[in-house]
């Protein structure tokens, strides 16, 4: 017994240091109970969801809560905002991007706490995750305070903004007693990451909550708008061009496939079909796949797996390849701008999700056919003028920075809470 449990402890380390504590936990803490429960005792199944279902059953959003009936109005230029998130991960995209946001309102002179919040039974280590987050270059430098969100107190007086960072956390940003106004920043749809159930419909009432929503590109915020009637506005993807650049000149003719089967919406088997067919035709090119260890999976070509890497080390295998395949069924992936910029042509499944997110004339938009996806892959590869496409795509997203859209966040904050 002790074995299984050691080596179930080690793939969630594992895991957790890639994804994040979002998601996992919940599943994880169910495997753990029943290894260490005795032979012959009867299981007791407990209702386990990312939000905490106290919570859930607290909040009515069909009423007005006081927060939005008597609102919160800053009374200084600074403002201060609490943003309620899980636990992030070392390598955790998601938060990756939200402490990006943080920093650009800290560098407009307003001030950021992070509260930390799962459903988990066991207490979070709040300094532990912000030592964590300073250690990793993967992450921005921020001034923020982590705090263990406790709800018998809830932020702290003064907070002029709490901002939802994701559903379960539009639940206790909802249930906070400040009269704070609140924000939702949202990434993604989230309710396309359950089935049709309990929790799709949980993360789907969140748009009802009446937050501000604060989104990234224009598919989330008319959907959201056009569906749930969520007053929402956008900000621009970007690229950071401080860690992503065009450096080898030459055409390039290695593949490369942003593969992460823990992620669905990233659809992973679609992906390895589309390159098996590309093998088969072009045994010659090299496949990297990075965003998740694939290693215990048997896949149908020759590759290379670079698991999850750090941001720091990505570069420098983007500029191997001349051609990629980024899947994305919801809102668009961060990476064909950044792919862009280091001089990859990033094939991406056609759709508004994309498209009305990055409007590049350098993206291939593809059908999400497995052979229509390997034969746009070639074409790129087999272009006589690769070599100076890729520069002129790079090019193309010099001015597509993050400190532009970090711009557009800021202004979209102070006239939300202003208004």
């Amino acid at each position: 017994m002790l074995r299984r449990v050691t080596g179930l402890v080690g793939r969630v380390v594992r895991m957790t240091r890639d994804r994040g504590l979002r998601v996992l936990l919940w599943k994880v803490t169910g495997r753990v109970a029943e290894a260490l429960r005795p032979p012959g005792e009867a299981e007791r199944q407990q209702i386990r969801m990312l939000v905490r279902y106290e919570d859930a059953v607290a909040v009515d959003w069909t009423t007005t809560p006081a927060w939005r009936a008597e609102p919160h109005t800053p009374t200084s230029g600074r403002l201060s905002t609490a943003w309620i998130m899980h636990p992030p991960g070392e390598s955790s995209g998601g938060h990756q991007n939200i402490f990006r946001f943080i920093r650009f309102l800290e560098d407009a002179g307003h001030e950021a706490t992070v509260y930390l919040y799962h459903a988990q039974d066991f207490p979070i280590d709040a300094g532990h995750l912000q030592r964590m987050i300073a250690e990793s270059p993967s992450y921005p430098d921020v001034r923020a305070e982590f705090v263990a969100y406790d709800p018998r107190s809830g932020v702290a007086p003064g907070t002029d903004a709490i901002v939802a960072t994701g559903w379960e956390t539009a639940y206790p940003a909802y249930l906070d007693p400040s009269r704070a106004r609140r924000l939702y920043f949202v990434q993604d749809f989230e309710p396309a990451f359950y089935p049709v159930g309990s929790e799709h419909v949980l993360a789907e009432n969140t748009y009802r909550f009446g937050f501000h929503g604060v989104t990234a590109g224009r598919w989330l915020s008319g959907r959201l708008g056009s569906e749930y009637g969520m007053t929402a506005e956008p900000f621009s993807f970007g690229a950071d061009v401080r860690h992503y650049s065009h450096e080898v000149r030459t055409a390039r003719k290695d593949v490369f496939f942003y593969a992460r089967p823990v992620t669905t919406r990233r659809g992973f088997e679609l992906g390895v079909m589309a390159l098996q067919i590309l093998a088969e035709r072009r045994p010659d090119i090299t496949i990297h796949l990075a965003g998740w260890d694939v290693s215990s999976y048997d896949l149908p070509f020759r590759h290379v797996d670079h698991g999850a890497m750090k941001v720091t080390e990505l570069n420098a295998l983007y500029n191997r390849c001349g051609a990629a395949l980024v899947l994305s069924l919801t809102n668009l992936s961060l990476l064909p701008l950044e792919l862009l910029a280091a001089g990859v042509i990033p094939v991406v499944n056609a759709g508004d999700n994309n498209a009305l997110v990055a409007e590049n004339d350098f993206i291939e938009f593809c059908e999400l056919s497995p052979r229509a996806m390997a034969d746009r892959l070639v074409d790129v590869l087999d272009r006589p003028d690769l070599a100076e496409h890729a520069s002129r795509a790079s090019a193309s997203v010099a001015d597509a920075s993050w400190e532009a859209s970090g711009r557009q966040f800021v202004e979209i904050v102070t006239r939300a809470l202003r208004g």
